[in-house]
């Protein structure tokens, strides 16, 4: 199986994720798509992060201050760069990050507010820094894209500066997004992908403000330069080819945010929305200052699977994709690695917890599953059992993540009442490779949708398929068939078309 893998302890923005991708193999070419629709180049060049020589892809209007309509030359000298895709919330008009000294920072590292996002300056070489994620693009107009290595240097010769297009075109509501990606020439596969990472962030957005998904603007995310960020990293992502794409743990940074509604702890509101739909998990730190965007978040919910660990995997490929900070002690990149992932199951690491009742009541045991769950529990399984002075009781077992083992843990102490609770100590269990399909059911000239589990292995080969019981059970209310029959009518649609 043919295996992309983030190492995301730097965080992830959408530009960040174009370098990352475009380091690991992508071919740059297939972006042209993008230019083609909207007003905008993609500037691709490499720039050095504490040592490491890192991709760095920014979005640039594609008719510059010099008056060449492509771009054409060596650009270099960028003025006013932009930190991030979206700055801190997707409606952000005023993005601040305080970068403190506790972190590692230098004493010159200091914030600034410009054009509402945070830019961190370094003084120490006589180089201007700027943001995390300044996005700055560049061709040469004949459909061929170049890298640059001299890194931009201050003091460089340069023939013209490069205008970026951050926030460049209208903010767009949701179908309006949607609509002009599906007006692009794209695959059917982007077009799907780019549109639910969409929908990802609309809905993070339309969750912060209490509005409805159709009648929500993006603002800095429905942009022309957030839209190249997007539907660019579904197209390289496309040609890489790859069969599944994983994150390890994704740093968020820490500090405060301010924004057009008031000052906000880092993850800013849209982000931590956004990460409540990944299968991945985040961490704070390591440094005091916005690492994770809601454009690099969604890209990362709706296309990576959450593991904690990077997986065993033989390497072919790796590169990195570079934000715009700079940190003293912390390159600031993503890192990309493509490979065969060698494993026909997945390895997940795992703790599990068990304890003995004797006097749960029925009604207790019954919530278990969805408490203990929300506390991120993997699994629960309860057990009748005999207990001392031949009573019977249960064996409660749960499945959980090792950084979750004490709130799960207090959670099943206070639902319980139980006075002691045994952990097995960290293992790991084995999974298949999971994915959701939906079947299509006609039944007496009616249209119907049943949510079917797709089970296989890194090969691709599928071994199991199973139909979601309330899916099924909600059509045979409906149709008055039996569950059983819709469930097998559901696995044979999804069976037909695989």
């Amino acid at each position: 199986m043919r295996l992309l893998a983030f190492d995301g302890r730097m965080g992830a923005s959408g530009d960040m994720l174009l370098g990352a991708l475009v380091a690991a193999g992508a071919d740059p070419a297939v972006l042209s798509p993008v230019e083609d629709a909207l007003d905008v180049s993609y500037h691709i060049h490499d720039v050095d992060k504490n040592g490491i020589v890192a991709t760095k892809v920014d979005v640039v209007l594609a008719e510059t201050d010099g008056g060449d309509p492509r771009g054409e030359g060596h650009g270099g000298d960028f003025g006013e760069e932009r930190d991030d895709t979206e700055a801190a919330d997707a409606e952000t008009d005023d993005a601040e990050t305080e970068a403190s000294e506790s972190d590692g920072e230098a004493d010159e590292y200091h914030g600034s507010r410009v054009r509402g996002h945070f830019h961190a300056h370094s003084h120490d070489d006589g180089e201007h820094h700027h943001g995390h994620g300044d996005d700055h693009h560049h061709d040469h107009g004949d459909g061929h894209h170049h890298h640059h290595d001299h890194g931009h240097q201050h003091g460089h010769d340069h023939s013209h500066e490069h205008t970026h297009a951050e926030g460049h075109g209208p903010h767009r509501t949701y179908p309006e997004v949607v609509e002009l990606v599906e007006s692009m020439d794209l695959p059917d596969s982007v077009v799907e992908d780019a549109t639910a990472i969409f929908r990802v962030l609309g809905e993070a957005e339309a969750e912060v403000h209490g509005t409805d998904l159709d009648e929500t603007h993006f603002h800095e995310v429905g942009a022309d330069d957030a839209i190249a960020d997007v539907v660019g990293a579904c197209l390289l992502l496309s040609d890489l080819d790859v069969d599944r794409v994983v994150t390890a743990p994704v740093s968020v940074g820490g500090g405060e945010a301010s924004m057009s509604h008031g000052t906000y702890p880092i993850p800013a509101p849209a982000v931590l929305n956004v990460v409540e739909r990944a299968d991945w998990s985040i961490r704070g730190g390591p440094v005091g200052a916005e690492l994770l965007t809601p454009t690099g978040a969604a890209i990362l919910a709706h296309l990576a699977d959450g593991v904690e660990t990077l997986p065993s995997m033989n390497v072919s490929k790796s590169g990195y994709g570079a934000g715009g900070w700079d940190f003293p002690d912390h390159p600031n990149v993503l890192r990309a690695l493509v490979g065969d992932g060698g494993l026909r199951l997945v390895r997940d690491e795992i703790t599990v917890l068990e304890t003995n009742l004797d006097d749960a009541t029925p009604e207790i045991l019954g919530s278990l599953q969805s408490t203990l769950k929300d506390a991120g529990a993997r699994d629960v399984t309860i057990l009748p059992t005999t207990m001392k002075k031949a009573r019977p009781g249960h064996l409660v077992k749960v499945v959980v993540r090792p950084e979750d083992v004490e709130r799960v843990a207090y959670r099943l102490a206070i639902e319980t009442g139980t006075l002691g609770i045994r952990e097995h100590g960290a293992g790991h269990r084995w999974t298949a490779h999971r994915e959701f399909e939906t079947a299509e059911l006609n039944i007496d000239g009616d249209s119907y949708e049943v949510t079917v589990k797709v089970a296989s292995d890194a090969d691709g080969t599928v071994y199991d398929r199973s139909a979601e019981f309330d899916d099924a059970l909600a059509v045979a209310k409906e149709t008055g068939l039996a569950v059983r029959e819709v469930m097998r009518r559901a696995v044979d649609a999804v069976a037909a078309d695989e």
